[in-house]
């Protein structure tokens, strides 16, 4: 797990060569990139970063979305191959004859591709899904700059790459780790990376295993503060801040844990590091994993298995 981490910049530059022959038709007019958990984020994180000049749809659901056409580029997105809803979503845009492209490391969906002429992106196997988003996030983005839906900043994707440096948010990492030992974390994050949120709380519940939850401002201000009136356990609130949100949103920030202080709450204020949207969502990105893998350590956690996931999927 921590070798992956350290490595993980080198992934976008792998992911948008392994894309970047991919052929497709243009004029499509809407995207729906199906995948679930780990294969699915990196879409959201796409789409907190590019301003997207048509609608992208993540579909975690076991059917097809109703805005699907014959001028709608499907996605299915599943690092093992095997995740049945995204499977399930592939046979109906097989029927209806709806453009598709497959992402993966191998499994069932590797054989479908085959079967079906579909193009198929096969990316390194041997990680778990939620350490590989530096792949599905390039090939996503090289998919859609050979559709010709967005423009190509490939170099900026690049060079913003490169600038990530995992190893000096280690230590950061692990001292907020402590501060979370034997405390349910929930996260709150500004509506523009609320994506961030979700990120977070999935690490801990896979890295950790541990339950986490998240929210974000303003919409959390509005209802879910509320209930820090009687707080029914140990929690612990990680607050991922934008230094360059709207004012009011920061004021937001700052009031939302100093009304909560008193209640006996604490929040951690985590800046947001960098110097572009790209740079913020994978800096906050390895910082969360960073967290997880210490607080799995604290718990001697293994942080790599998913067995409860894996049994379910055995079941199913």
């Amino acid at each position: 797990m921590r070798k992956n981490i350290l490595n993980f910049p080198t992934q976008f530059k792998a992911g948008l060569k392994l894309a970047k022959d991919i052929k497709l038709k243009h004029g499509f007019q809407n995207v729906i990139i199906s995948g679930m958990g780990g294969s699915a984020w990196p879409a959201n994180l796409l789409k907190a970063w590019l301003d997207l000049p048509i609608n992208i749809t993540v579909n975690r659901t076991y059917d097809l979305p109703p805005q699907a056409t014959k001028k709608t580029l499907a996605i299915f997105s599943s690092y093992s191959g095997n995740t049945e809803e995204p499977i399930s979503v592939y046979r109906q845009t097989i029927k209806k004859k709806i453009p598709s492209v497959i992402i993966t490391s191998g499994g069932k969906f590797k054989e479908l591709a085959k079967k079906n002429n579909t193009p198929l992106i096969l990316m390194p196997a041997g990680l778990q899904p939620r350490m590989a988003t530096g792949y599905m996030f390039s090939i996503l983005y090289a998919i859609l700059i050979n559709a010709k839906l967005v423009k190509d900043k490939s170099n900026e994707l690049i060079k913003n790459a490169s600038e990530l440096k995992p190893e000096k948010l280690e230590q950061k990492g692990k001292k907020i780790a402590t501060k979370l030992f034997n405390k349910i974390p929930i996260i709150y994050a500004p509506d523009k990376y609320r994506i961030l949120g979700y990120v977070w709380k999935i690490k801990f519940n896979e890295n950790t295993k541990i339950p986490a939850f998240c929210h974000y401002f303003a919409e959390l201000n509005h209802n879910e503060m509320n209930g820090w009136q009687n707080p029914l356990g140990k929690f612990s609130i990680i607050t991922l801040r934008d230094p360059d949100d709207h004012p009011q949103m920061l004021k937001r920030i700052k009031l939302t844990a100093s009304l909560l202080k008193p209640k006996g709450i604490k929040t951690e204020i985590i800046n947001m590091d960098g110097k572009s949207d790209l740079e913020k969502l994978f800096n906050t990105t390895l910082l969360a994993d960073w967290v997880s893998y210490y607080l799995a350590l604290k718990y001697k956690t293994d942080p790599v298995k998913v067995k409860l996931v894996e049994d379910l999927k055995k079941k199913l």
